[in-house]
């Protein structure tokens, strides 16, 4: 059989029938993969700042477990990264920032720590991640590993889980380093288009007086084909010039503002690389792009 005979897989078959209907019906922010069930994590089942010895050992052995994977994937093509456009936007922030970008795969945050070594940051900074509650719950395998050691940060259905995981991140972004945050709120696989934003990012920027890095990933179908039966994409990494707060405004316009600006960017880079406008299938227009 020639790669290109590949039969496409059925569950991404199934995963891209359920965003179209999800774009459809205006549900951006609901996920249209078949995760795990969410399992209430507890604040002491975390130490969000690894401050225990056993969190802290786990957490070496899952950073160097994880830059190896992230080593292998490149090497193997499965993760294709052919620009990066704005590297300079990157490198200039010397405090701490939230870092944005669209979530369409579970690859993408391996691309930004791609870039966050890529631009040297990594010397003096950590790259945190914030995760589904049911990503550090209830993953099985490799990647629960993964998710439950590797510099991340679960969000929580838990009120008082919630509270820590506020305090860690003002910790993390007063010491000057950096959180990648999923402001879509939602995971559309192979999804090319900006879907609309959340204030959680915004509002924890503005809260610690730190940017914005505004990243849109855009793609192109490369010439190997995966095991899915789809082509694997290419990935151009376009990195916005850093957002930030206006002191003479209050947070509650701060953070409008911001994330109307992260959207802005983000819809610029898409019609420009894509040579389209962007325009959704949503009914009654229940989405707005301006």
């Amino acid at each position: 059989m020639k790669e290109n005979d590949i039969e496409k897989a059925q569950d991404r078959l199934e995963v891209l029938e359920k965003i179209e209907n999800l774009e459809k019906e205006g549900k951006f922010d609901i996920d249209a993969e078949n995760d795990p069930p969410t399992i209430p994590l507890p604040p002491e089942n975390i130490d969000y700042l690894k401050k225990k010895y056993y969190s802290k050992f786990k957490n070496i052995v899952a950073n160097k477990v994880g830059e190896k994977f992230l080593n292998d994937i490149i090497k193997e093509n499965k993760l294709i990264i052919r620009k990066i456009n704005g590297i300079e936007n990157f490198k200039k922030v010397q405090t701490g920032a939230i870092i944005t970008c669209n979530h369409f795969n579970p690859f993408d945050s391996f691309s930004i720590e791609q870039v966050f070594r890529i631009s040297e940051q990594a010397k003096t900074k950590k790259l945190y991640k914030v995760i589904r509650e049911g990503n550090y719950t209830n993953f099985p395998g490799f990647y629960g590993f993964l998710f439950r050691n590797c510099d991340t940060l679960p969000l929580s259905s838990n009120k008082r889980t919630m509270i820590e995981f506020k305090k860690a991140v003002d910790t993390i972004l007063q010491r000057g380093d950096f959180i990648l945050i999923f402001p879509e709120q939602s995971m559309w696989w192979n999804y090319r288009k900006p879907k609309p934003l959340k204030n959680g990012a915004f509002k924890l920027a503005t809260k610690n007086n730190v940017p914005v890095i505004p990243i849109f990933i855009t793609m192109e179908d490369s010439n190997i084909m995966g095991e899915d039966g789809f082509p694997i994409q290419e990935y151009t990494i376009n990195i916005g010039e850093p957002i930030y707060s206006n002191e003479k405004l209050s947070d509650r316009e701060n953070t409008e503002i911001m994330k109307e600006e992260n959207f802005k960017i983000w819809k610029e880079v898409y019609e420009e690389f894509y040579k389209i406008p962007l325009e959704y299938t949503t009914k009654k227009e229940k989405v707005s792009v301006n």
